[in-house]
């Protein structure tokens, strides 16, 4: 290997079936850098194109590169029901400055089985009355469900918007025990 490619950012992606639909899963040398829902062909080819832009190198299809392999193993534990937290590397290069530090926060501090207000969010980053920066900060998270913004919910009662779609956020609200199973 010559010393230039030594040190080449090699991306690596793949998909898994999950119980909201697929997931595209994608990582780096540093981690898993990206989860993209509802990863139809038409999604995956969007999704493997932005992520060429944004990270400078073509990813390539490999589900059994370790960090996705272990990432497909907690997800489908997850989904299982067998696992309620996850513990992966991760590459944070998708997102930077109020953002990170939001989703820092959530990953760190919101548990499973439990929901958090914007506004709270806010406040736990220094940031009293930045509900709507969370719900943008929510709305970027290149890292959902293992970065859990479907935990965020509206002061109200609400469940809030989502990037995966309400009802997406409904079967992970239930399936984490915070919402009552959907009827249909």
């Amino acid at each position: 290997m010559d010393s230039e490619g030594q040190y080449e950012q090699r991306v690596v992606w793949a998909v898994v079936g999950t119980a909201i639909g697929p997931l595209l899963l994608a990582a780096t040398r540093d981690g898993l850098v990206n989860v993209v829902f509802h990863a139809s062909e038409a999604v995956r080819e969007r999704a493997v194109e932005r992520l060429a832009g944004r990270l400078g190198t073509e990813p390539v299809e490999d589900p059994g590169a370790p960090v996705l392999a272990e990432a497909i193993r907690q997800l489908r534990a997850y989904f299982a029901g067998d696992r309620q937290d996850f513990d992966l590397p991760l590459d944070w290069s998708l997102i930077s400055g109020f953002n990170r530090q939001v989703l820092r926060e959530l990953a760190a501090g919101v548990p499973f089985g439990t929901v958090v207000g914007y506004g709270e969010l806010a406040g736990r980053v220094g940031q009293p009355g930045g509900a709507q920066a969370v719900g943008a900060a929510m709305g970027a998270n290149p890292l959902p469900v293992v970065v859990p913004c479907h935990r965020v919910v509206e002061s109200d009662g609400g469940i809030g918007g989502f990037g995966g779609g309400l009802e997406t956020k409904r079967k992970l609200l239930a399936l984490e025990g915070v919402l009552p199973e959907p009827l249909f």
